[in-house]
This record gives structure tokens, sequence and C-alpha cells, in this order.
């Protein structure tokens, strides 16, 4: 039985960031989550890993049992408060874990900040030139990709039906949206469920991610939107990409702009039979995937 514990940190900026802490072992391993989880989303991972791996998992600003004192406007948001969240707890020499949008926050991460990731997994992550939010503001519209954050928070495809959804308690339709793009193969165990869609309707930042996700962009391309910074060539630590084989959120388009654009430095597992969350379609294929690549000496 693994001993996981529910801490909390008070960073400089004034929020509070939650997190999980797994009791034991000498190889420390950071886990960011996506939109639309927290933490409480890698409790499979937390109670599967070996023994030998330390393991933490963070509530990002808005998420969770985290604050949200101040608005995210950009996914590098995200990071700096990570980058005060490993500083206040002593965390150095890491693998540093990214979900979906957890990804580009490790990404953003290991590029502004070296010296503290000693490796990178990206895990059913959005692409290095972001992930492109496409909206309407009345039903009537054709669907556009959207610039402003004003847009994303005024869309009625996504953005209003899922706030919604967490401001009603509506956990059929949650679960309904989750079923159709996350949950397309197998789904967790009933209570485990409910605690999940329970856990989403703590977000409150869901515009302010879509548009942030939307504005990001590292690689050395305009993305349609923006010009990209070129921060993607400060990514030096190893690098694995996995990615589920039936993955209906991250197109293999956005796969192969994410390995074009980190190049040498990454190595590429397609997970089998998988969807956006191996973690629930195929956990041991999943775990074997990442201590191998921590493990390595790569």
């Amino acid at each position: 039985m693994v001993n996981v514990t529910l801490k909390e940190v008070k960073l400089a900026n004034d929020e509070t960031l939650t997190y999980r802490e797994r009791d034991g072992g000498e190889i420390k391993v950071l886990l960011i989550h996506g939109n639309m989880t927290s933490s409480k989303h890698w409790d499979l991972v937390l109670e599967n890993l070996d023994a030998k791996y330390k393991l933490y998992a963070v509530d990002l600003r808005g998420f969770g049992g985290s604050t949200y004192n101040n608005l995210v406007m950009s996914l590098k948001d995200f990071s700096d408060d990570v980058k005060l969240f490993v500083d206040e707890i002593g965390l150095k020499d890491f693998t540093v874990v990214g979900w979906s949008t957890g990804g580009a926050v490790a990404m953003q991460f290991v590029a502004d900040y070296p010296g503290y990731a000693n490796k990178l997994i990206l895990l059913a992550s959005e692409s290095t030139r972001g992930y492109p939010f496409d909206g309407k503001l009345n039903e009537n519209d054709e669907p556009r990709r959207f610039a402003l954050h004003e847009e994303i928070k005024r869309d009625v495809t996504k953005t209003i039906p899922v706030q919604t959804a967490y401001d009603t308690n509506n956990t059929e339709l949650l679960k309904l949206i989750w079923n159709a793009v996350i949950y397309t193969h197998n789904q967790p165990a009933p209570e485990l469920y409910d605690a999940y869609v329970q856990d989403m309707r703590t977000q409150r930042n869901l515009a302010e991610v879509h548009h942030s996700n939307n504005t990001f962009n590292i690689s050395h391309h305009h993305n349609g939107l923006v010009e990209g910074n070129g921060k993607v060539d400060d990514i030096t630590v190893p690098v694995l990409v996995l990615s589920g084989d039936r993955d209906f959120v991250v197109t293999g388009v956005m796969t192969k702009e994410l390995l074009e654009d980190l190049g040498e430095n990454a190595m590429f597992i397609e997970l089998k039979n998988c969807g956006h969350s191996p973690l629930v379609d195929d956990l041991p294929q999943l775990v074997n995937a990442i201590t191998q690549f921590i493990d390595s000496d790569v």
C-alpha cells in the first residue's frame, strides 16, 4: 500500500499550490496534469510506479486545491509557478512528466529553467506550436480560430457548455464529453470516474487555459496566430514523446510537429490501442515506457 500525502505550499507570487507526494524512493519524478484535470488524475500512476521512485504531482494554479488569485494568461504563468514550487520544496534533478496541456507547461519550464529537470516525458502532449482554439460566438456562426481571451470566454461550442456543466454539476454532460474524446476505449471504475468528474469541477480557469494553449508557440514556425519564439532550442535534456494511436484530442499532425521541432533530442513511442488517457487505457504499457526511459542512460 503506497502512502500519498496531500500537501500545500505558499509561493512568492501569492498563490498556494496543493500537491500529492508519495513516500519513499530516490529517483525523483514530477507529474504535471493537463486541462480539465488535476493531480488527482495521476492516482493510478502514483499507485503503480515502482517504489524506487519519489513522486510529486502538483495542482496547477486554478486547478484542484490550488488558489487562483491571479489570472493565467499564458502557459509560462503555469511554468513560472512550477519553478517557484520546486524551489519552495527543494526539488532538483528530477524527471518531469507532462500530460496534454501539462506537456506544454513542462516544455516551457525545461526551456526556461535549465539545471532542474534531467529528463522530460511528454504524454499525449500538445504541440510545441500550441493547441488551436476554434469556436463560435453564436450557434449560427461558422467556426473560426479565435485570437482573443474575451472571444474564448464567449464561445458557445466548448467554453460555455463545459463551464455551465461545472457550475451546475452536470456530471452526465461531462462524462458524455470525456467518453466521446478521452475514454473512447476504456473507462475508469465507476467510483473513480465519479471522483474524477467532481475533481474536474474544481477548475476555475477554463477560458484562460484555452487562450494560453491557443497562443503557445515555442517553435520556429508561425502557428496561424502567433510567431514562434524559438525557445524549443533551449530544451537540451533527453525527451520521450508518448502518443496513443487512438488519441482524438492531440492529432497526429501535432505530434509530428512536436517531434520535428524537438529534433534529435526526442525519441518517440506510440502507445498501442490507447487514446488521450493511456493511464486508463493501458496503464502497464504506460508505466513500462516511462520507467524504461527514466532508468535508461540516454
